[in-house]
């Protein structure tokens, strides 16, 4: 039975934990905010249009390091709360090995392939050289950015969220810094953006190295063979991370394509300035998953189903408070705030953007909760309704609801296909949370025989 001091420790470490990411989260999501910021003050609704094209790639990139990183750190927590020690090294092991095979594809991919992959995103003569530039230094800085990801799963798993935050948060702040640098005193345009994001993750990493100088880390490379089975389980629970970045990028290749159609650069330029500030309210949201996954991970182990339940019910209630307070700034702020990004006061950006922002954004609460959803499934070891819920989200439905309602409703159409979207997928996780609940009442009262939570 749970008593009072349970429900007390719960509610320390999800605040801890939570408020933690959070803070460190949006700080990583300067990394964007800052390169659109200087990029359109230096180059303009051109700049804008070659980093939005681009910028997929980093998310699928992104995607990748927290597919390890949190497959990893799912299973090693897990294991670690078993008292599996070796097991729990054996992942982290195999999580490196699994990093650099991606490594090694992304970096091959900068040096030969970015040419053609700028080419398929949809830029033209006017911004093929700078949306070149940014792709192919971005995967040549690869390694970094999916090694940082994978520590940053593996320090916070074992319990130093502080450390992780900081690295985040210093790692970021560095990327403004040399942003404007670089950007203006350097002038260096294009380059100088992308060569600022690549430096961040090596200042993040070198926060992170005092966990290992001081020897704090539980977690070590130990001598073993790569095991395909192993690695499957850390990719496959890693899947939804993912995918919910995967669908963010895949999200603005399929508007980019819709928007050039129907209202050209400029329209992909004002497109840029919503998915920047996207960005940083999945941030938030990630923050807060990010946050629950050790706890929820950490109590799943010992068995402990009331506790689970009880962070998941702070995670909806932080959630719906986070995104009233989004949605109220977007919506009664947004012509301003589209006017920090709009150096040369485009009006047809401004509109398009101002507009969009009030539609795309309807989706906050919907987006909330299907990302806490699916943290949720995956950090208590159910993969398969947390792949459904991001695959729906990201793929499935979104993409042909983009196109139907662009061709009904014009640009109005593409922004509400986001939020109706999220709306279908919510419904869904909802469904698949109540079919998980009753089958966890059934093992509680014998009618379901189970061994302890399925962990071998």
């Amino acid at each position: 039975m749970r008593t009072k001091d349970d429900s007390t420790d719960v509610l320390r470490d999800f605040l801890k934990y939570v408020s933690f990411n959070i803070l460190g989260q949006c700080a990583y999501s300067c990394y964007t905010l800052a390169d659109t910021f200087f990029v359109s003050s230096s180059l303009g609704t051109k700049g804008l249009t070659a980093l939005n094209l681009a910028f997929p790639v980093f998310c699928f990139l992104s995607g990748t390091g927290l597919m390890i990183g949190m497959g990893g750190g799912i299973r090693y927590s897990v294991l670690k709360s078993c008292g599996r020690h070796d097991r729990a090294d054996r992942v982290f092991t195999n999580a490196v090995y699994a990093l650099a095979c991606f490594a090694v594809a992304y970096t091959l991919a900068g040096l030969f392939c970015s040419g053609q992959i700028v080419r398929r995103l949809g830029a033209d003569d006017t911004v093929f050289q700078m949306t070149n530039t940014y792709l192919r230094v971005m995967l040549l800085f690869s390694p970094a950015f999916l090694l940082n990801n994978l520590l940053q799963c593996f320090v916070r798993n074992d319990g130093n969220p502080s450390l992780s935050m900081a690295a985040m948060i210093i790692g970021s702040f560095s990327n403004v810094v040399l942003d404007y640098i670089f950007i203006f005193p350097m002038r260096m345009g294009i380059l100088g953006a992308i060569l600022a994001t690549g430096m961040a993750p090596l200042i993040s990493m070198a926060v992170l190295s005092s966990c290992f100088i001081k020897r704090k880390n539980r977690f070590h490379l130990v001598r073993c063979g790569f095991g395909g089975k192993r690695t499957a389980e850390i990719l496959f629970n890693g899947v939804p991370s993912l995918i919910t970045e995967a669908s963010s990028g895949i999200v603005m290749v399929v508007f980019n394509f819709i928007i050039l159609r129907l209202r050209g650069n400029v329209g992909v330029a004002a497109y840029g300035v919503i998915a920047a500030i996207s960005l940083v309210a999945v941030a938030i949201y990630t923050g807060l998953s990010q946050g629950i996954q050790p706890i929820i991970s950490r109590c799943y182990g010992r068995g402990r189903t009331r506790e689970v339940k009880l962070v998941l019910k702070y995670a909806v209630v932080t959630m719906l408070f986070l995104s009233g307070m989004i949605y109220g700034v977007l919506f009664f702020c947004a012509s301003p705030i589209v006017l920090v990004f709009n150096s040369e006061g485009n009006k047809v950006l401004q509109q398009i953007a101002v507009t969009g922002l009030k539609l795309y954004f309807m989706a906050c609460p919907l987006m909330g909760g299907n990302i806490v959803l699916s943290t949720y499934f995956f950090a208590t070891e159910h993969p398969g309704p947390a792949q459904a819920i991001s695959l729906l989200r990201g793929f499935f439905l979104l993409i042909p609801t983009a196109f139907l309602f662009s061709v009904l409703f014009g640009m109005a159409g593409v922004w509400c296909a986001f939020p109706f979207t999220e709306l279908a997928t919510v419904l869904l996780g909802i469904m698949l949370y109540a079919a998980e609940r009753k089958r966890e009442a059934k093992k509680e009262t014998g009618e379901l025989k189970t061994d302890n939570y399925g962990i071998k």
